[in-house]
């Protein structure tokens, strides 16, 4: 049996069988087939599909219309996931999980916003009946020195990385741990997308740096609160994906701002700034959607560590 309560912030579900049953919402009308509940509207419900690592696991991945997210949404989704796909570019995401298949749909959210945070976590539950996973990915990086940074960029920059993580792992955490009083086996993960700068500083990048060392606190933090409802928490901290937007695009990624900011001494091109990048990573080589998915997938399936903040750097920051 399945008790669904609406309220302002998400949808509590409790799971009485073993599992996670797919329910799939259909609206306010009652329709062949479904099950109705009064108040709240239609259900479908079906039986898990795929394989993988990740069988039957209920993910959100914020920001996965493009860049880091959109990768390791798809390797979730491969690895057996029901995958949502959280952007505030709604199109952008309805293209990628209509790309993915069937256990893929797409939501419009704001993660600064706090109903739109809570609008996306209830439309997960009502639709698919749970949350097993949240990956907390959406980001925005600005760089600039002490002198050019304005205060409302430096604001932007923490409200997306910061407060963002705070919203979210308050609204993912209430359907886990309804999930958790109906199953004492349960186990939920909450992993956010960090960086290697949240573990060493970053020169003329301080409020991306700042915001993502604020993350591993909060990781940390939420850990510790969490564990009671067997809610992991944990922060991977790739390091440079040198072919995704956040560093590539022309106008606007970090290639063509830290050549403008100065960051690279000497740098008079972007493949100048590129090249010194890559020859501090001993692989040789950026981090890719794969190696950051590999380290979620490690979180989940491990049942023995909370709190951690991984990197996946090639070898360029190493854990003292």
């Amino acid at each position: 049996m399945i008790e669904l309560v609406k309220g302002k912030a998400a949808a509590k579900i409790r799971i009485s069988t073993e599992g996670h049953p797919i329910v799939t919402y259909l609206g306010e009308e009652k329709k062949d087939g479904a099950v109705y509940v009064e108040g709240v509207g239609s259900f479908s419900c079906s039986a898990p599909q795929g394989s993988g690592r990740l069988y039957n696991k209920i993910a959100i991945i914020t920001g996965s219309a493009q860049g880091f997210g959109k990768g390791i949404a798809e390797e979730m989704y491969a690895n057996g996931a029901y995958t949502v796909i959280a952007d505030l570019n709604y199109d952008m995401a309805k293209e990628v999980a209509d790309s993915l298949g069937d256990r893929a749909f797409a939501v419009k959210v704001d993660v600064s916003n706090e109903e739109s945070v809570a609008a996306m976590i209830e439309e997960t539950a009502l639709r698919l009946g749970g949350l097993d996973i949240f990956v907390n990915n959406a980001g925005v990086a600005k760089a600039g020195s002490l002198t050019e940074m304005e205060l409302n960029t430096f604001d932007f920059v923490t409200r997306i990385n910061y407060n963002a993580y705070f919203l979210c792992t308050k609204y993912a955490s209430e359907i886990m741990k309804a999930q958790f009083e109906a199953d004492n086996e349960y186990y939920g993960d909450i992993v956010q997308v960090n960086s290697k700068s949240g573990l060493a500083g970053s020169n003329k990048n301080f409020a991306y740096a700042g915001s993502k060392f604020g993350g591993v606190g909060l990781t940390q933090s939420f850990a510790l609160e969490l564990v009671p409802y067997r809610i992991k928490v944990n922060a991977v901290c790739p390091g440079n994906y040198y072919e995704g937007p956040l560093w590539s695009d022309p106008e606007k990624g970090l290639f063509i701002q830290y050549l403008n900011a100065g960051k690279v001494p000497g740098a008079k091109t972007v493949e100048d700034v590129r090249e010194s990048y890559v020859s501090k990573v001993p692989m040789r080589r950026g981090c890719s959607p794969k190696d950051v998915t590999r380290a979620i997938m490690y979180c989940v399936e491990q049942e023995y560590e909370t709190g951690q903040a991984i990197p996946v750097t090639g070898g360029q920051i190493m854990l003292k």
